[in-house]
């Protein structure tokens, strides 16, 4: 446990988003209310062979449902076999097998986390997703490493709202000064970074690393 100085608390636990932090790949988001990483979403209207805005105009209320936990992976699965005119199980499958086209799991740092853990730590997920893309990025051999997994489409609520990050602190008992949150998109890091916590906006591994050692936690 490190602090950098007599007057900031000790830092006790760091937490990790997962698209585009903990799982590499898809495309940037322009704003919080896009549809999350659209290359999944492109292979799949390809997949269908129907256009882009098609495919979104399909999917929209249905996947703004999911993320926010107002409709269960069932619902989902069948309102979106029905505007898509494609089997339930095909499509949960396809899905499946976009999301692990288009991203690749961070190796680094799934084992950075493991060895803050290993040294005290807390390690936790905040992280928006819709029930299709939960359970490809995020399956329970990966959930089980982490002390608490906070996942908006299982919790009814998202980022960047602040009830959400105030959500994940009372799960952890912790206060927002003894957490690190590194994030992907910048309107997720804000909130967090007023409420105090200190905060990585994630580009790249060796940022993470530089950023951790900043705080006086070294790892390899």
């Amino acid at each position: 446990m490190v602090k950098k100085d007599g007057a900031e608390k000790e830092i006790k636990a760091v937490l990790f988003d997962i698209g585009g932090v903990l799982q590499l790949g898809g495309k940037m988001r322009r704003s919080p209310k896009d549809v999350h990483v659209s290359g999944v979403h492109e292979f799949i209207a390809n997949k269908l062979n129907i256009t882009i805005d098609q495919y979104l105009d399909s999917i929209d209320s249905a996947y703004a449902k999911s993320i926010e936990g107002q409709i269960s992976k069932s619902v989902l699965l069948g309102i979106l076999s029905l505007n898509l005119n494609y089997p339930k199980y095909k499509l949960e499958k396809l899905y499946k097998s976009a999301y692990k086209a288009r991203f690749k799991r961070n190796d680094w740092l799934y084992g950075v986390a493991k060895q803050l853990k290993k040294r005290g730590y807390k390690i936790g997920i905040l992280s928006d997703q819709w029930h299709l893309s939960k359970d490809a990025l995020i399956p329970k051999k990966d959930q089980i490493i982490f002390d608490e997994v906070a996942i908006s489409c299982d919790d009814g609520m998202r980022k960047p709202h602040k009830e959400y990050y105030d959500y994940i602190l009372k799960k952890m008992n912790l206060s927002p000064e003894e957490v690190i949150f590194i994030d992907n998109q910048e309107w997720n890091i804000v909130p967090a970074h007023k409420l105090g916590m200190k905060t990585i906006l994630f580009t790249d591994n060796k940022k993470v690393k530089e950023q951790l050692a900043h705080w006086g936690i070294y790892v390899r």
